[in-house]
């Protein structure tokens, strides 16, 4: 029988365990794969299966004997770099539905709010309309694949223990939240520019004609007119979506480069 010493046995063990904490937390927090309509036992069983595909390519040459203090360090690094990276794209499925609650309290339908099934709070049905076809764009890019292969792509550009994000990313990655809001920002522009033109000309008419109830008159028609303003700008959300994503994957590389 072959002998097996402790110290194989450890190497062994952490070789497994610590891509799985690094492949764990990116699947927790992910967009699709991290929401709540994934059950965790299911979330539990794909990281553990990426993990199996990816151990015969993850370099395992660590540290004869690792010592308490050097596992815990690790373990948290790999935490860090799998958070990190989903947070990112995270960001990314953020924009579309700001820009829809931006536009929804423009146009009157901010009260219309309807359950996020993905994150479990209240969101315009805007908001809610381009979060769906942001998800649906994202597959269909097979954006989704594109994340694995980055995920298995970081195990070569970060080894385990000897390979971490730095504190200029995190804070990079803090900065991200500004491009969240000028990027809704940017998506929302024509809708805002749209609707002000119309609630200046409604304003105009209250001074003109103070005898015309514009609250009766002006909502229903800022309503009707912000749909049919979202009907003509829906054809430009594709490629603007397309840009965003390959901004956040460009990101997602240089942090784990």
């Amino acid at each position: 029988m072959m002998a097996l010493s402790m110290d194989a046995i450890t190497q062994w063990v952490a070789s497994l365990l610590w891509p799985l904490f690094r492949i764990g937390a990116f699947f927790m927090t992910v967009p699709l794969l991290g929401s709540q309509l994934v059950p965790a036992r299911i979330r539990l069983y794909l990281s553990l299966s990426f993990t199996i595909m990816l151990w015969p390519l993850i370099d395992t040459q660590l540290w004869p004997s690792v010592d308490l203090a050097q596992a815990l360090l690790i373990t948290l690094q790999q935490l860090l770099i799998g958070l990190a990276m989903g947070v990112m794209v995270q960001v990314l499925f953020q924009i579309p539905a700001l820009a829809g609650q931006i536009m929804a309290m423009q146009n009157g339908l901010g009260f219309a709010v309807m359950v996020d099934p993905v994150n479990g709070i209240n969101v315009a049905s805007i908001g809610q309309l381009y979060l769906l076809m942001a998800n649906l764009l994202f597959l269909a890019m097979n954006g989704h694949l594109v994340l694995l292969q980055v995920l298995a792509a970081s195990f070569e550009t970060l080894p385990i223990g000897r390979g971490s994000i730095s504190l200029n990313d995190i804070y990079h990655l803090i900065e991200q939240g500004s491009w969240l809001f000028s990027a809704a920002l940017l998506i929302s522009l024509p809708a805002i520019t749209a609707l002000l033109l119309v609630n200046l000309a409604f304003g105009l008419m209250a001074r003109l004609a103070p005898q015309l109830n514009i609250f009766a008159i002006g909502f229903p028609f800022a309503m009707v007119f912000g749909l049919l303003v979202l009907w003509v700008t829906l054809s430009g959300f594709l490629p603007q979506f397309t840009q965003l994503t390959e901004h956040c994957l460009l990101l997602l590389r240089d942090m784990v480069r």
